[in-house]
């Protein structure tokens, strides 16, 4: 998994906001498969290998529930290690009732579903990079239907879920924004990403390292769509992970160039992006 570690700036961690901070945690840790790092009264940070966190809940004060045709979070995307993690996922699903979705992404095969908020969750492992097909510049990707015959002879026979595997990492972001164009020019001339993936006029995909996306953009929720109320369900906040200090510096004056901020919160450099999705810079 090298398109998560450095030198290669990747999405190292999320922070979603929740209604019900109990209910969320029996969710994300029986369900889903996390145990807690560190949780205070409102907040809680979750782990797969007990000493980094992925993933972040936050119970914000007065929070109203999710809005619709909004900017932020249209699904954070967890990437397993193996087959067989995706296939014991998928009978652990079933035997608890749990609906979701799938696809065959051909860079992928991935399985979706809400949390009791409505923040969506994508479970995914990546095919091998030497079965993905490039076009110049451009991956080759697709929603085909996932063969879940197939996928299921990647089970160890015996083997029960046991929750995340350690190795599960945050695979990459993918957002609602409100336009594409200067979307394209925060992402590409601010960050440093490639567009790696076209798909028409509503959405982009782009990564680092011929990586096939850590971050998709996409205007599904409308053109112009509104930033969401402070305290609403949602996205509180993505981090990137870049290689050093040095790449950090360069980030910040790109970002000066194209007119964008960083500024320093609580000790965290944070920046927004033309659709007020707000990001942490980190190394």
């Amino acid at each position: 998994m090298g398109f998560h570690t450095k030198p290669t700036t990747f999405v190292g961690h999320v922070n979603i906001k929740v209604e019900n901070l109990a209910r969320s945690l029996q969710y994300y840790q029986e369900i889903i498969g996390f145990d807690i790092l560190e949780q205070t009264a409102h907040t809680a940070k979750l782990t797969t290998d007990g000493k980094t966190s992925i993933l972040s809940l936050t119970q914000p004060e007065d929070v109203i529930p999710k809005q619709g045709r909004t900017t932020g979070l249209y699904h954070f995307a967890l990437l397993l290690p193996a087959k067989k993690d995706l296939a014991n996922i998928v009978v652990h699903f079933s035997e608890k009732g749990i609906r979701f979705g799938s696809s065959d992404h051909l860079v992928s095969e991935a399985l979706y579903l809400h949390d009791p908020d409505g923040n969506e969750i994508e479970i995914y492992i990546d095919r091998d990079p030497s079965e993905w097909s490039w076009t110049g510049e451009e991956v080759a990707m697709a929603v085909d239907p996932l063969d879940f015959d197939r996928l299921l002879k990647n089970r160890v026979p015996g083997e029960a879920w046991e929750g995340m595997p350690k190795e599960t990492l945050m695979g990459h972001i993918h957002l609602h924004v409100s336009e594409l164009e200067k979307t394209e020019e925060f992402y590409v001339k601010g960050l440093g990403f490639d567009v790696v993936n076209r798909y028409g006029r509503q959405a982009l995909f782009l990564s680092k390292d011929k990586y096939h996306h850590h971050i998709g953009v996409n205007t599904w929720n409308g053109v112009g769509a509104p930033k969401p109320a402070e305290n609403s369900v949602g996205m509180e906040s993505y981090t990137l992970v870049l290689p050093n200090e040095e790449a950090i510096n360069e980030t910040v004056a790109n970002l000066e160039k194209i007119g964008v901020a960083v500024t320093e919160e609580a000790g965290r450099r944070m920046t927004y992006d033309p659709s007020g999705n707000r990001i942490e810079l980190t190394i």
